[in-house]
């Protein structure tokens, strides 16, 4: 009986594997990075997408791969570079990771490096700037074909609905993931999975009545219990801008340190501001993932300025050289 048992499970497994990998096949978004073997490109993708959506995150891997199409390239390159492409991005330390990589990547094997190629364990993957469990686990199996189950948000989610676990820990939705591997699709199953969270089993809208696994899923009568939240508060900040602007009308602008906000990226003065002398503007309220920022912007002069058209700018500093009139 128990080898009996063990057989109707194992079929019933297959059966799960094939029927998710047949609407994969069917069904399955046209994306530029499911064009490509190419290990770089595949990992570029994995790191725009990290914090950026889908629609969006295709034209800043369009643009970035098309100015450097291989980790020397990148390497060969100054920073702000990459940042001026990865504009309106957020999260812009993902970008000096990515370059850190990419120089990391391209020195000789001699100097702890790879000789240009991105590597294909999981722990040299796991080794580089900016990589996490996920995106080396993406790469590993979309790009090396690695029988490596991912775990993200959309894939938790999948997961905790199917099993009826509505606090599904990590290790349990990992050995889940792995058990939908199918062994000479690694790639394409955790693609599927991931494909089936963002376009099926969302969030707030699940489509149960196209899931193609509807038929195992213990959680389709209440979907929305499935995962529990996580509830976050938001941490409201109240900070100060001053857009100082020259004879000519430009703002003064400096580069933010690498250790702050924004790092890397151009922006007017937000520490340390004497207001006595300056004029209100406004007030910009902007949104990031654990926080709030409630920035009053005032305006005044300065002797120089620059045109900010010529140095990367993060999403807020724009909004907040808008408000004053600049941009």
């Amino acid at each position: 009986m128990e080898n009996g048992g063990m057989k109707s499970s194992k079929t019933n497994d297959d059966h799960l594997r094939k029927s998710l990998i047949d609407w994969y096949d069917a069904e399955k978004r046209d994306l530029p990075w499911r064009r490509t073997n190419d290990p770089w490109l595949i990992l570029l993708s994995e790191v725009i997408l990290q914090q950026t959506q889908v629609s969006r995150g295709i034209e800043y891997w369009v643009k970035i791969s098309n100015r450097f199409p291989t980790p020397k390239a990148l390497a060969e390159a100054d920073q702000e570079e990459l940042l001026t492409l990865w504009q309106g991005a957020g999260y812009y330390a993902r970008a000096r990771r990515l370059h850190a990589l990419a120089i990391q990547v391209s020195k000789p094997a001699s100097e702890g490096g790879f000789d240009g190629s991105i590597p294909e364990s999981i722990e040299q993957l796991l080794g580089l700037p900016g990589i996490g469990a996920y995106t080396a686990a993406a790469v590993a199996s979309i790009a090396f074909a690695l029988p490596v189950g991912v775990v993200d948000g959309n894939v938790r989610r999948v997961a905790s609905r199917q099993t009826g676990n509505p606090s599904p820990t990590h290790d349990s939705v990992s050995i889940w993931a792995n058990s939908m591997i199918i062994l000479d699709r690694p790639g394409d199953s955790n693609q599927a999975m991931m494909e089936l969270g963002a376009v099926i089993c969302k969030p707030k809208a699940p489509k149960c009545d196209l899931c193609p696994i509807s038929n195992s899923c213990k959680g389709k009568e209440n979907p929305l219990a499935y995962p529990t939240p996580i509830k976050r508060k938001k941490t409201i900040e109240n900070l100060d801008a001053a857009v100082l602007l020259d004879s000519a009308g430009w703002p003064r602008l400096s580069r933010r340190d690498p250790s702050e906000r924004f790092g890397g990226m151009w922006g007017p003065p937000m520490r340390e501001i004497m207001t006595d002398t300056l004029t209100p503007v406004g007030e910009i309220v902007h949104h990031l993932t654990h926080r709030e920022l409630r920035v009053k912007v005032w305006s005044g002069q300065c002797s120089r300025g620059i045109d900010p058209s010529t140095v990367p700018i993060s999403n807020l500093d724009r909004k907040i050289l808008e408000l004053a009139g600049v941009m």
